[in-house]
């Protein structure tokens, strides 16, 4: 009610900043920490990207392939393009993990193959009378 009642200030109207997040998984063998950093660098790196508000970085959860991070950062003129910087970013994520050693993890399963139980013939399988032969129903 307060919002059709009340005058309504548009702020974003005058600010153009956007805000973008981009995910990554890395492995469950690297140390998320050292991600974070990196993340961070590769963000900080962009020219379009503010310094203030600075970019963050965080460890968001733990997937059955790796831990899946997040980089969010600014940018003031998205009039320019959004995902030029998008892609900018994530190919200097590849390269600074790459240069460090980060694995980003390729989903797999693992598969089992468990023995073949043998399953018993036919014949041996039917019921025998006392002679040894199937008896016939009447």
């Amino acid at each position: 009610q307060n919002l059709i009642t009340s005058p309504f200030i548009n702020w974003s109207y005058s600010d153009q900043r956007v805000r973008l997040k981009l995910p990554v998984t890395v492995s469950y063998d690297d140390d998320p920490e050292v991600a974070l950093q990196l993340l961070l660098q590769a963000a900080e790196n962009h020219p379009r990207i503010l310094r203030d508000p600075p970019a963050v970085s965080r460890l968001i959860s733990f997937e059955a392939y790796g831990m899946l991070l997040e980089v969010r950062f600014w940018i003031a003129d998205p009039v320019n393009g959004v995902n030029n910087v998008r892609s900018d970013v994530n190919r200097a994520i590849w390269r600074i993990f790459r240069a460090h050693g980060v694995t980003i993890p390729v989903p797999q399963q693992e598969m089992r193959l468990l023995p073949r139980r043998r399953a018993p013939s036919l014949p041996d399988a039917l019921p025998r009378g006392p002679s040894g032969l199937d008896q016939a129903a009447d």
